[in-house]
């Protein structure tokens, strides 16, 4: 079983599949953090002075680290984690790779010099632009549900744009969070430039509270609201990241086994530990008794097991907590009248970890616990809908949203439906697997958090936006003192003839023909 076992020099992490010690990493105390923050923060300077090209190939580099490490890694994600090795491969490193390439593809596009049009007359003489400059040092707190993956992109997002990282894994996952910091040192990146700190929520608020320029949180609601109020105090941005119910709607012209197919991956993939995992299912009634059928035969046939076998679909819940958090909601449901099809705990012979069967829920309503709160187990409650507006009001209805996920072989109505849904992401007859995808944005609204990893938009995440503009200074500006009734009349007809009706615009330049020529004569400097 996983748990958490500290003494005042270390952090023993345990494998969840058989309770074995997987390996120990050393803890900082709290007070302890802030040196940690110094020591990048005199690092990054200088990495933060290299060409954009130049960062890219570190960034290549770091993607052949993992690859030549790719069988251990995938090894201790199974063993630290309970994922099973074939998802470390499919959710976990391949994501990374190739992130790691399309940063190193596209960085300079995004964060090079960005040209700003001036389309105003009189401000044409003026070059302007964007310049993206680093933050100085991000940290970044981990989760321990894709503990290399989530936290990867992001680290590596941050360095591309110049910054220094100061990296918290999870407390259930330290050692995947070492690996980490170990690739981009094997890849060449300064020394010192990337840290990793060790230890429970008082380190972590230690990182929050430190000189960092931003963190970047995945966890839960309640301590994402403090991480973003502490932040904010400082006056200093945060990107939060905080979960999910997420929803999938299946009408009646779906494909209706790629549907079954999608809800069994999208809900029991990495045993259901998934922020963006599908929660909650509304299905059509016309189609509601082969889905369900469906899914409940397929999630009877998922193999439970030893997460380093590849045949393993579904591996050890994470801990002790999370395994009873999910019975408890499960039994609530069941108590409260809902259907419990298949699943529930069950043992693996030769492993003392917690393991939980895939469940089927119908029956369930929208006062039970399960349709309100994070399952993050494989359980999946189905509701039948009377049609496509029902199920998107029962999708809203929810303090969270992460993503959603709409059905339908007719584009138009699921892309319509799509808009209408209250989500940072949506994908229409898929679920979920744009992290992977590091081009895709990934973020939430309502209590799913704020602010976007990955894409373009996390790029800005790390940067400050700079406002830049060249005045060649051959004239003056026509708004420079001093002021005049001239001026005044100037711009009022200046703004008819640039903006108002035609019919206005004769009798504006006839009235303002005086003060124009006034105007010009200033800005060349021949006019007071």
């Amino acid at each position: 079983m996983a748990t958490e076992a500290r003494t005042h020099t270390q952090l023993d992490s345990f494998n969840p599949a058989t309770g074995e010690l997987v390996g120990s990493v050393p803890t900082l105390a709290p007070e302890e953090v802030q040196a940690v923050v110094d020591d990048v923060a005199g690092v990054q300077p200088f990495w933060a002075l290299l060409p954009l090209a130049d960062r890219a190939r570190y960034m290549r580099r770091a993607a052949q680290a993992i690859i030549d490490d790719l069988d251990g890694i995938a090894e201790l994600l199974s063993r630290e984690q309970g994922k099973p090795v074939n998802e470390a491969y499919v959710m976990e490193l391949l994501p990374t790779v190739d992130a790691l390439h399309w940063i190193a593809d596209n960085a300079e596009d995004i964060l090079g010099d960005e040209r700003v049009k001036n389309p105003q007359i009189f401000l044409k003489q003026k070059k302007a632009w964007f310049s993206y400059e680093p933050l100085g040092v991000v940290g970044v707190i981990a989760p321990w549900n894709y503990p290399w993956s989530i936290p990867f992109g992001e680290v590596a997002i941050a360095l591309m744009c110049g910054n220094g990282v100061v990296l918290k894994p999870a407390s259930l996952t330290p050692l995947i969070g070492e690996r980490i910091q170990t690739i981009f040192e094997r890849a060449g990146v300064p020394e010192g430039l990337v840290r990793t700190v060790h230890g429970g929520g008082a380190v972590g608020q230690a990182l929050v509270e430190s000189s960092v320029a931003k963190i970047f949180f995945t966890g839960s609601v309640e301590v994402g609201r403090g991480v973003g109020a502490a932040c904010a105090e400082r006056l200093k941005g945060s990107v939060l990241e905080l979960g999910g119910k997420d929803a999938q709607i299946v009408l009646a012209d779906a494909n209706l086994p790629n549907a079954v197919s999608g809800c069994l991956w999208g809900g029991f993939a990495n045993a259901g530990q998934t922020c963006s995992g599908i929660e909650r299912v509304y299905v059509v009634r016309e189609v509601a008794d082969r889905f369900i059928e469906g899914v409940v035969n397929g999630a009877r046939e998922l193999r439970v097991g030893d997460p380093l076998g590849w045949d393993t679909e579904i591996g050890p819940m994470v801990s002790d907590d999370q395994f009873e958090l999910v019975r408890e909601l499960v039994d609530d449901a069941v108590a409260n009248g809902a259907t419990l099809h298949c699943g529930g705990p069950t043992e693996v012979t030769g492993f003392s970890g917690r393991f939980y069967a895939p469940a089927v829920l119908t029956g369930v309503t929208h006062d039970m616990r399960i349709m309100r709160e994070e399952i993050f187990g494989p359980v999946i409650p189905i509701v039948t809908v009377r049609d496509e507006e029902e199920a998107i009001a029962l999708a809203n209805d929810s303090e969270f949203g992460l993503g959603a996920s709409v059905w339908s072989l007719d584009r138009g109505k699921a892309e319509r439906i799509g808009r209408r849904l209250e989500a940072g992401m949506v994908w229409l007859n898929d679920h979920m697997y744009s992290h992977g995808a590091c081009q895709c944005a990934w973020g939430g609204v309502k209590h799913s958090g704020i602010g976007r990893a990955h894409s373009k938009f996390g790029f800005y995440e790390c940067v400050n936006i700079k406002q830049m503009v060249w005045e060649p200074s051959r004239t003056r500006n026509f708004w420079w003192h001093p002021y005049d009734e001239s001026l005044g009349r100037a711009m009022d007809a200046s703004a008819k003839l640039l903006y108002g009706r035609d019919a206005d615009k004769w009798g504006a330049l006839r009235r303002g023909a005086v003060p124009l020529a006034k105007l010009g004569a200033k800005v060349l400097g021949r006019g007071r």
